[in-house]
């Protein structure tokens, strides 16, 4: 069976009940959308607030490939593999993006015997998070052109207007358009655009807020435009930010669903990792520490993007320190990496291999040594690995001094995770980690972007055009003690997508820099990376339909 199919084939659990039974949420905590989804209540989380923390675990992996590397998949059967040892365990994972499921990726919910269901609902609209955040980001947007059609009391210089729109769609016509067309009526014409949702800095500060009160602070803060004087205005300064708030007060609160084994998942917010810092939110995230004694969470693409903003954002802003690493790879992905073309990936390669395996190195030494966290090596294993090839990356890692785990969750769900899970205790026991970021606050944004650069992509520099860099000389005067979010192809170290492995002295070129001032970061988009994506010549939707029986098919 595929993993749609899998999925449909799941016994499912009433959700009320099952997270009763499996951490003590009482009932009335609990609001349901349906049987098998639930939010839980904000005010039991902060009555939550005494208890002592779990023990987090934070899977990442290698440059994704065409082949796949299974980090939802590795997260969840890991999940699995915990309680299958007795551990009591939940998974945090990002909601999946209508854009990528109907676009080039499908579904993200794990796959085969390792996934979170209702698969469907949690690939399609799920609880309406995305619609809230799109619905408060455009609401904004609205107020912004109004507020200059009925006088511009602030002074907004329509050049100087810097919010854009957003739609949970890849749509390439949108990125750039013209707005306020058609006479006096609807408004003054102007430049604008569209970004995906999950490029939203609405979407980034609901990740990243501890409360509601919080959120709605950051989201006052977000700057909209500037004034002929170069004044910024604030979306407080439109009072965007109550109402803005009200359309995210549900949606804020975590939601639960389970594993195909009954266990417990939190699937809550979802930025990109390539265009924004790619992790749940902070509140499910700190809830489910406090609910579990191990807690797997996940950080888009690879370690060069989300291990780094996972670090250098999400921990530094809240606090939250990783106990142990999984850095997820498949061979298919390392042969991949090493030059052999899709239709061969299933094929033994020795030669192919051991050169893509400077990649895996890369995303290893940049997790343990350059961010301090202890690391395992998961294989997410197929039947057509060889024992020479799983036999050459244990040797080919033994200088890292790394273990190499094979997992075989996809086809055993928890059983196949085990060793992994035991790996994982073990390390957490033995090896404590000493999380560091690779830059402080009082570093320039310059020197913040070239250590990502130098640091974790392998860079010799970093180049940015005269106008980027006056404007991040401008951003320096106010907003220097941000982080850094670079928004980068995922596909590559480097800048350039067709580099593959793990290049060396290339030059990353920053196009364009964005601030986030609501989120608190500096967004750097470097090379060809686009905030709107487009579809692919055969997008996923094509093959996404009802058949006869109103199930749903071609959905991953």
């Amino acid at each position: 069976m595929n993993d749609i199919e899998i999925a449909q084939d799941a016994k499912m659990k009433k959700i009320i009940p099952l997270v009763k039974a499996k951490i003590g949420i009482p009932e009335e905590m609990m609001e349901p959308y349906g049987h098998y989804k639930t939010k839980v209540s904000l005010d039991y989380l902060d009555s939550l607030a005494d208890k002592e923390d779990g023990n987090l675990i934070l899977v990442t992996a290698i440059s994704p490939t065409p082949a796949g590397e299974g980090k939802t998949t590795t997260s969840v059967g890991l999940t699995d593999g915990l309680n299958k040892i007795g551990m009591k365990a939940i998974v945090c994972l990002r909601e999946p993006s209508l854009g990528p499921c109907f676009g080039m990726k499908g579904g993200a919910a794990g796959g085969g015997y390792a996934q979170v269901v209702p698969m469907e609902d949690i690939n399609l609209h799920f609880t309406g998070d995305f619609h809230a955040i799109g619905l408060a980001h455009n609401l904004l947007s609205a107020l912004i052109d109004n507020h200059i059609h009925h006088g511009n009391v602030l002074g907004i210089d329509q050049r100087k207007v810097s919010w854009r729109r957003v739609l949970d769609m890849n749509d390439r016509a949108l990125r750039e358009i013209t707005a306020g067309l058609g006479g006096p009526n609807n408004g003054f014409p102007r430049s604008d655009g569209f970004d995906i949702v999950v490029a939203s800095e609405v979407m980034a500060i609901f990740c990243l807020a501890t409360s509601i009160t919080e959120l709605k602070h950051r989201l006052g803060n977000i700057v909209v435009a500037h004034t002929r004087e170069n004044v910024a205005v604030t979306a407080r300064e439109l009072e965007a930010h109550g109402a803005m708030t009200v359309l995210l007060k549900d949606a804020f609160k975590p939601n639960i669903v389970q594993t195909l084994e009954g266990n417990l998942a939190f699937i809550h917010g979802g930025p990109f990792a390539n265009i924004a810092h790619g992790c749940n939110t902070v509140v499910a995230t700190k809830a489910a520490l406090k609910l579990a004694d191990y807690v797997v969470t996940e950080a888009g693409f690879g370690a060069d993007l989300g291990a780094e903003k996972f670090v250098n954002i999400k921990c530094r802003k809240s606090g939250l320190r990783p106990k142990a690493s999984v850095v997820v790879a498949t061979l298919k992905a390392l042969k991949f990496h090493g030059g052999v073309a899709v239709a061969d990936l299933s094929k033994e390669n020795i030669q192919a291999l051991e050169v893509g395996l400077a990649n895996l190195e890369q995303h290893v030494r940049n997790v343990r040594e350059s961010f301090g966290i202890s690391t395992i090596v998961a294989i997410n294993k197929f039947s057509f690995d060889t024992e020479a090839e799983i036999a050459l990356v244990k040797k080919k890692l033994a200088h890292l001094d790394v273990q190499v785990v094979e997992a075989d969750h996809w086809a055993r769900g928890g059983e196949g995770a085990v060793e992994l899970a035991e790996a994982v205790v073990k390390i957490i026991e033995d090896k404590p980690t000493d999380l560091h970021f690779i830059y402080e606050n009082e570093a320039s944004l310059v020197e913040k972007m070239e250590s990502v650069a130098m640091k974790i992509y392998g860079a010799e520099a970093v180049t940015f055009d005269t106008k980027v860099g006056k404007k991040i000389a401008k951003l320096q005067e106010d907003y220097g003690h941000y982080p850094v979010c670079v928004a980068k192809n995922p596909y590559s170290f480097s800048a350039d997508p067709s580099k593959l492995g793990a290049p060396k002295g290339h030059i990353v070129k920053v196009r364009e820099v964005r601030l986030a001032a609501g989120a608190e970061f500096i967004v750097f988009i470097c090379g060809d990376v686009m905030t709107m994506p487009g579809l692919p010549k055969i997008p996923a939707a094509n093959r996404i339909d009802l058949d006869e029986s109103g199930k749903v098919v071609g959905l991953f």
